[in-house]
């Protein structure tokens, strides 16, 4: 389910995903297959995670990264699970093909 929330959304970011939504920027976002297979894949993530663990373990990937590369940006981009959103999300077929766990891969 797509939401558009200007206010909930960092400054900064196009779209989160909080099972079971994804929230955007804007309307116009929602047209963009590319973020929003990027999502979709963070929903995947959470749902073989059972949502609450995901979220710890996203904090937790992204302090231990913050703490290594001293930079907010960078810290974010190396968490395992936006690296395997950020390379598969224009693979629209990945979502169909992807094995549980995947994530693991890009540590």
């Amino acid at each position: 389910m797509i939401l558009i929330s200007k206010y909930i959304v960092p400054r900064g970011y196009l779209g989160i995903t909080l099972f079971p939504f994804m929230l955007l920027k804007n309307k116009a976002l929602s047209k963009n297959s590319v973020l929003i297979n990027h999502e979709k894949i963070h929903l995947k993530q959470q749902l073989e995670l059972l949502v609450i663990p995901f979220f710890i373990l996203y904090g937790l990937e992204f302090v231990i990264r913050l703490i290594k590369h001293r930079n907010w940006h960078l810290a974010y981009k190396n968490i395992s699970f936006e690296r395997e959103a950020y390379i598969n999300e224009s693979n629209f077929d990945y979502i169909r093909n992807r094995k549980n766990w995947s994530f693991m891969n890009y540590f």
